[in-house]
């Protein structure tokens, strides 16, 4: 594995600044509303059911382990809920996002002329970006099942948080790794042989990501924010390297 994991964090602050300029703030917007929408709607929910479901699970004559099981419990459901905010944002912003790292591209390659907005262009990018989006909720669903499973293991369940934030920043790099690539037609097991040449850089990325998706306010901005990112890393570490 090499690469650096802090030039990973690099690349999500320069999609940032990126994400700002203007004539890419466009698709920004709507995905941010979405964000905006759908967090709310969460964190609303979440703290309305939350301590109601560790009541049902936890039976009375278990209250002593409470101290324990607690953090544990609380890691597993918010894993949970927070990739699925993730994916149902994802699944909506697909078509804006493969359109934000297109243009980002041509910043940074120095392309010229942008095309204007088109609202023809971006439905029929839908259908594409949410294949795209299942393929990668199945990889995800096929990994983090068994890896919750280490959670009941008593002793273990310790190292399955660790394994859990590490595979946490793993697979939001390739989420948001996903649209530049996939505007050039790489597929998805393609992207990860490419992003696994520079593990931990991709690794620091992801990581990066998680960190901002835990920062309030900011957190509305992480998705634009590491496509953006994304597509800088792309250009700069992979793009060489691709077949196209």
């Amino acid at each position: 594995m090499n690469g650096n994991p802090f030039l990973g964090a690099h690349y999500l602050l320069r999609g940032f600044f990126f994400m700002l300029q203007p004539g890419l703030r466009r698709y920004v917007f709507v995905p941010l509303l979405i964000n905006i929408a759908l967090f709310s709607a969460l964190i609303f929910f979440g703290a309305q059911q939350f301590n109601r479901l560790v009541a049902w699970l936890l039976p009375a004559w278990l209250d002593w382990l409470s101290w324990l099981l607690w953090p544990l419990f609380a890691l597993t459901v918010s894993g949970i809920v927070f990739f699925t905010f993730i994916y149902v944002c994802n699944f909506i912003g697909a078509p804006f996002n493969g359109l934000l790292a297109e243009r980002v591209e041509q910043r940074l390659r120095n392309r010229g002329r942008e095309t204007a907005f088109d609202l023809a262009q971006t439905l029929r990018m839908l259908w594409p970006a949410l294949i795209s989006e299942f393929k990668k909720l199945a990889y995800f669903a096929l990994r983090a099942l068994p890896l919750l499973l280490l959670f009941l293991v008593p002793g273990v369940n310790i190292v399955a948080s660790v394994l859990w934030l590490l595979f946490s920043a793993w697979m939001l790099a390739l989420e948001y790794a996903d649209y530049p690539m996939a505007n050039h037609d790489i597929l998805f097991s393609e992207q990860r042989t490419l992003l696994q040449k520079k593990r931990l850089m991709v690794w620091g990325f992801g990581a990066s990501i998680l960190l901002l998706l835990m920062i309030p306010v900011l957190n509305f901005l992480a998705m634009p924010t590491a496509v953006a990112g994304a597509t800088v890393m792309w250009v700069e570490q992979f793009s060489e390297h691709s077949h196209s």
